[in-house]
C-alpha cells in the first residue's frame, strides 16, 4: 500500500487497537510526573537537552520495588510449576498459605540451590564471553548517538557479536563431543543457574549503582534512591576501552545463552529418544536466528533507546542477566520436560509455523536494515558486513522521507511506510510462535509472548510522546503520512468490513 494512498484517521491511530489514551492512563500509573533532578559530581543531568528533567514512570519506588522482589519471586515460582508439576500453575489445596509458601520454598532449596556448579558454569560462560568481546577479530567500529550532556560527544563501539557467537558455538560443540562438559548439563541444573543468575544480577546491580555514585557519574537522577537503583545511575558504563557494560549485557548474556539452551535441550532430546522433534528443532532455529541476527546487526543496537538513553540499572542489569534469558525459555523448558509424542503437532501445522516464521524473519531482519541504512547514509558512515543471511530488499534506494530541523530525516518508504513499527510487530509474532510450537498444555510458554506485548505497547507509547516532543509538527506530518503503528489496517476499518 503506498504512504500517500493511506486514509487519514480522525483520532489518534490506536496500538493494536487499544486507545491511545488507554496506553496513555496505563503508563501513568503512580504519577507520571516530572521531578527536580539531583546533580552529581559531574552535574550530568539531562534528558535529550538541556533543562529537562527525568520523568518517573513504572509506579515510582512502589511500583519498581513490586518488580525486583515480584519478578525473581515469579521466576522462581514459574519454573518450580515447569519443572515439578508437568507445566501446571503449582497448586496444593489441602495446604495453608503458610505451608504452600513452605513447600514452595523447600522445593527450590532442594532443586534450584545455587551451588559450585551452577556458579563455575554460569561465571565462566560469562567471563569468556567478556574475553572475546575485547579480544576476538572480525569486528567493525560503530559511533552511538550524540550525547547531549557531554556536548555531543559520540562513543565509539567495538561489534564483534558475529564472531563471537560462532566461536562460542564451535567450542561448545568441542566441549559436548569431547565429554569434557555435554551441553546438556545446562538443562539438567537449570534450577541452580536459575538462582545463580537471580544472585548475580541483583548484585551486579548493587555494585554498579554504587560505583556510579562513588565516581560522580550519576545521570538524570530523581533522588529517590529505590528507583534511580531500579533505572540505574550511570549511561554509558566501562571497563577499559572496548568492554561496553550495555552492549555486552544486552547481547550475549541473554540471546546466547536462550539459544545454548534450545541447543541443549535439542541434544538432550537426541540422547534420550535417539531424535530431534520437529517442535525442538523450531525453537533452535528460532532461537539461532535471534541471537544470529542481534550479532550481524550489532552495530545497529548503539543507536537504540536502551543505549543512548536507559542508564544502566537493576532494570537492564537484572533483565538481561537473569530475566530475558531464563523466563524467556519457557517454550524450550516445556519440550525439554515432556516427551515429544505428547506435544507432536501435524505436518501441517509445522509447515505453517516454519514458513510463517521464515517470512516474518524476513519482514523483521530487512526492516530494520532499511531503518539502519537509512540514518548511516545520512551520517555517511555506512559499513556493509557481508554476513549471514544476506536478504533481499534489505535497501532502499533513494527513499521517500521528512527532513526535518533536527538532523534526522523520518523514513516513510520500504517497510516504514505501511506501519511505523514493523519490526515490533514481527517482534511480538515471534513470542506468539514460540508460545504456539508448545500448545496450551501449560501456561507458562506464555509468559514471554504476553510479558512481551505489554513491554512493546509501554515502550511504544514512551517512544510516540518523546518524539512528538522532538519533532513537532514534522512528526504530525509523519502521522499523517504513516497512521499505523504496527500492522498496515486499522481495527476501525476492520469492524467496518
Amino acid at each position: 500500500m503506498a504512504a500517500s494512498m493511506l486514509p487519514k484517521l480522525d483520532r489518534e491511530p490506536p496500538i493494536c487497537g487499544i486507545p491511545l489514551d488507554l496506553l496513555r492512563h496505563m503508563s501513568s500509573v503512580g504519577e507520571r510526573k516530572r521531578r527536580q533532578p539531583t546533580s552529581g559530581k559531574a552535574g550530568i543531568n539531562a534528558h535529550e537537552g538541556a533543562g529537562q528533567h527525568p520523568e518517573v514512570i513504572f509506579g515510582g519506588s512502589l511500583g519498581v520495588s513490586s518488580m525486583m522482589i515480584g519478578f525473581p519471586l515469579l521466576m522462581w515460582f514459574m519454573w518450580i510449576g515447569a519443572a515439578h508439576y508437568d507445566g501446571a500453575i503449582p497448586s496444593e489445596p489441602d495446604m495453608t498459605w503458610i505451608e504452600y509458601g513452605e513447600h514452595l520454598f523447600s522445593l527450590v532449596y532442594q532443586h534450584a540451590y545455587p551451588g559450585r556448579k551452577a556458579w563455575l558454569i554460569y561465571w565462566t560462560f560469562l567471563l569468556a564471553q567478556a574475553f572475546m568481546y575485547v579480544n576476538l577479530p572480525g569486528g567493525v567500529y560503530s559511533k552511538g548517538k550524540p550525547l547531549p550532556h557531554e556536548g555531543g560527544k559520540q562513543i565509539t563501539y567495538y561489534c564483534n557479536g558475529v564472531t563471537s557467537f560462532y566461536t562460542s558455538i564451535a567450542v561448545t560443540c568441542a566441549l559436548h563431543t569431547t565429554g569434557i562438559f555435554p551441553i546438556d548439563t545446562i538443562i539438567d541444573e537449570f534450577g541452580p543457574l536459575l538462582s545463580v543468575s537471580i544472585i548475580s544480577g541483583t548484585l551486579v546491580a548493587i555494585v554498579a549503582y554504587i560505583s556510579a555514585m562513588l565516581r560522580g557519574r550519576q545521570h538524570r537522577m530523581t533522588g529517590h534512591i529505590i528507583y534511580d537503583f531500579f533505572m540505574g545511575a550511570e549511561l554509558n558504563p566501562r571497563f577499559g576501552d572496548w568492554l561496553d557494560f550495555k552492549m555486552f549485557f544486552m547481547v550475549r548474556l541473554p540471546w546466547f545463552t536462550l539459544f545454548f539452551l534450545s541447543a541443549a535441550t535439542a541434544a538432550k532430546q537426541y540422547e534420550e529418544y535417539g531424535y530431534m522433534s520437529a517442535e525442538v528443532l523450531f525453537v533452535v532455529m528460532a532461537h539461532f536466528l535471534y541471537a544470529n541476527a542481534c550479532c550481524k546487526g550489532e552495530e545497529m543496537i548503539v543507536v537504540t533507546w536502551d543505549i543512548f538513553y536507559e542508564k544502566w540499572g537493576f532494570m537492564l542489569i537484572f533483565w538481561n542477566m537473569s530475566g530475558v534469558p531464563l523466563s524467556y525459555c519457557h517454550c524450550t523448558l516445556f519440550l525439554a520436560y515432556h516427551d515429544p509424542a505428547t506435544y507432536a503437532w501435524s505436518p501441517t501445522y509445522l509447515f505453517v509455523l516454519y514458513s510463517s516464521y521464515i517470512f516474518m524473519y524476513w519482514v523483521w531482519d530487512t526492516s530494520m536494515s532499511q531503518r539502519t541504512f537509512f540514518r548511516a547514509q545520512e551520517r555517511g558512515h555506512h559499513q556493509h558486513r557481508n554476513t549471514f543471511p544476506q536478504l533481499p530488499w534489505r535497501h532502499v534506494k533513494n527513499p521517500q522521507k521528512i527532513e526535518t530541523p533536527t538532523g534526522d530525516s523520518l523514513l516513510v518508504d520500504g517497510w516504514f511506510k505501511h506501519a511505523r513499527k514493523i519490526p515490533y510487530t514481527c517482534d511480538i509474532y515471534f513470542a506468539i510462535a514460540w508460545g504456539a510450537v508448545t500448545g496450551f498444555r501449560s501456561p507458562f510458554p506464555w509468559f514471554y509472548p504476553v510479558f512481551f506485548t505489554v513491554m512493546v505497547l509501554h515502550r511504544a507509547y514512551r517512544d510516540i510522546e518523546r518524539c512528538r516532543a522532538k519533532y513537532g509538527k514534522y512528526w504530525a506530518e509523519y502521522e499523517r503520512r504513516v497512521p499505523y503503528l504496527l500492522i498496515p489496517v486499522s481495527p476501525f476499518e476492520m469492524s467496518n468490513r
